[in-house]
């Protein structure tokens, strides 16, 4: 099973959409809480489910049980809790949440995993593929750049 991971901040919409033909991605699953922020540009939720069909041939998914909770992302963004412990938060959240049960395994294989940040490295994208990885077999990850 491949499962990537995308952040749309710094990139254009050539540049992003141009990443997801190239990996041949059939579905994008949306790990953002909020999907319809207008400082999303290109990536909001209606124009990405238009834009992923027309150029990508893909389908759209939105997942909240695969995003952090406010009050989490608050802590983070605007409270200086640092990255480590939003990060065994979140980890303990997914547990909670049983997303290795709860999330079908075939809505993801092929999928790209989406969220704002430019890097995976600080993103909870990464965690999510990472825990799942860690709870299905034969997952591979790739990040797009």
């Amino acid at each position: 099973m491949k499962l990537y991971t995308i952040g749309f901040t710094k990139k254009s919409a050539e540049k992003f959409f141009g990443l997801l033909q190239g990996a041949g991605v059939t579905a994008l699953v949306d790990v953002r809480l909020n999907n319809v922020s207008q400082l999303s540009g290109f990536a909001k939720r209606d124009d990405l489910r238009y834009f992923l069909s027309a150029l990508c041939g893909a389908h759209y998914s939105h997942r909240t049980e695969l995003a952090p909770t406010q009050e989490m992302l608050d802590a983070y963004k605007k409270q200086g809790v640092g990255w480590a412990a939003y990060e065994e938060r979140f980890l303990g959240l997914m547990k909670v949440r049983r997303i290795e049960d709860v999330v079908p395994r075939e809505a993801l294989d092929n999928a790209v995993l989406l969220c704002s940040e430019e890097t995976a490295h600080h993103c909870h994208r990464r965690l999510v593929a990472e825990y799942l990885a860690r709870h299905w077999n034969d997952v591979t990850i790739e990040h797009l750049v």
